[in-house]
């Protein structure tokens, strides 16, 4: 975590944006592309908005970025427009004629909300309100409200947002978010993760820094509530991806909360010698959470189907202090979790928003001061090509093999 001071005039070129309602789309997508693309994403997305393409180097490994929805990184590919496209887009969510109440899920490979989603310090939930679907509402400005793009070049864009949010207590938060969205190169990759890419191994990596400034006129406490940032991973499954949380087996207490939203069968979820693994085939809606004192700085994923590895690398300090995001307000808000992972599937009425899974990383709560500001940094890197290479990378940065996560449930 990197808390300091900001001088306060720094921010005074941030203001909010106004609302604005989504006109219909037509459905039909024209592109050379053919779905599953990177570059039949980038033809969609160019239809609703002046998206920014950062690119690597070698022009290989490019990364979708979108002012106009919430600064999210839509998607990337390991392998031009040609090669496969990473992220999940909700594209029916782009043709509705009006806005969703709870949330417009545009998707997004790498989407920025704010914590706590639920307990009594929600800002999701307006004050005093039972804690149901029915008056649950994601902030607007994380949810369809534009940014401001304030600087971008081939490999870096930076956006911004400011927002007034009112939490369960009926504590109004004043804030402002900074977004810092980089591409990596090989020699990032090697840094963070301590692997050399071979040339058999195509790979494409981004880093976005997350810094939320508390711009009210007083401190965030544990009397008022703080929030926390939130980084939710969307991609597309297949019958044959497995999400890999490592933990600390040494640690004691609860590996993992299994049952956000009931139970997650047995046979979907397994953690032994420090290893868990969830099966995210986008058929069986199901989510976890790992306390900080067991979670780790990285999750990740394999789909065998198409042979893509996929690392998320985060910020995190084992001994602060993480909100509980449940839907109740009767247990301790501050004893949350600090990594996540979500298994998409149908509701019970048949209708589902998916398929897709999602990895997520959440900052500490954001005790600060006015004028002071809090960040998070949270990267993914993609990896395909020779599986004997992606075998190596998995063991070095997961501590599992390829073949260990695809035989997890067989």
């Amino acid at each position: 975590m990197n808390l300091r001071t900001w001088i306060l005039p720094v921010l005074t070129g941030l203001i909010l944006n106004s609302c604005q309602t989504p006109k219909p789309k037509d459905k039909t997508v024209e592109s050379e592309y053919p779905k599953g693309t990177f570059g039949y994403d980038l033809d969609f997305l160019k239809r609703q908005d002046s998206v920014i393409v950062l690119n690597s180097k070698d022009g290989n490994g490019q990364v979708i970025v979108s002012a106009k929805y919430q600064g999210k990184v839509f998607t990337s590919t390991a392998d031009g427009v040609n090669g496969k496209s990473f992220g999940w887009i909700n594209y029916k969510t782009f043709t509705q004629t009006s806005l969703d109440p709870h949330m417009n899920a545009y998707g997004g490979e790498d989407r920025l909300w704010l914590g706590p989603e639920g307990g009594k310090f929600s800002v999701f939930f307006r004050p005093r309100t039972k804690m149901d679907f029915e008056n649950w509402h994601t902030p607007t400005a994380f949810d369809f409200e534009s940014w401001k793009l304030t600087m971008h070049t081939d490999r870096k864009a930076s956006l911004s947002k400011s927002a007034l949010l009112i939490n369960y207590l009926g504590v109004e938060l004043k804030l402002a978010i900074v977004r810092d969205i980089e591409v990596l190169e090989p020699a990032d990759v090697k840094k963070m993760l301590g692997v050399d890419l071979d040339s058999k191994v195509k790979s494409v990596a981004f880093s976005t820094k997350n810094t939320i400034i508390n711009m009210g006129p007083y401190a965030w406490t544990n009397q008022t509530g703080a929030p926390c940032l939130w980084n939710l991973d969307m991609f597309s499954p297949s019958a044959k991806t497995v999400i890999v949380v490592p933990y600390n087996a040494s640690d004691t207490g609860k590996v993992a909360t299994t049952d956000y939203f009931g139970q997650i069968p047995p046979d979907r979820v397994k953690f032994n010698n420090g290893i868990l693994v969830f099966k995210a085939d986008g058929k069986s809606r199901g989510k976890l959470g790992m306390p900080p004192n067991r979670a780790k700085n990285m999750a990740g994923s394999y789909d065998a189907q198409n042979n893509v590895l996929t690392i998320a690398m985060f910020d995190l300090d084992p001994k602060a202090t993480f909100l509980n995001q449940e839907w109740r307000t009767d247990r301790n808000p501050f004893s949350g979790d600090a990594v996540n992972a979500y298994n998409d599937g149908p509701l019970a009425n048949g209708t589902q928003m998916g398929p897709f899974y999602e990895i997520e990383s959440v900052s500490p709560a954001a005790f600060l001061k006015a004028g002071e500001a809090l960040s998070h940094q949270h990267s993914v890197f993609h990896f395909t090509g020779d599986k004997d290479e992606l075998n190596q990378i998995a063991l070095k940065t997961l501590g599992i093999s390829l073949n260990d996560i695809q035989t997890a449930f067989k």
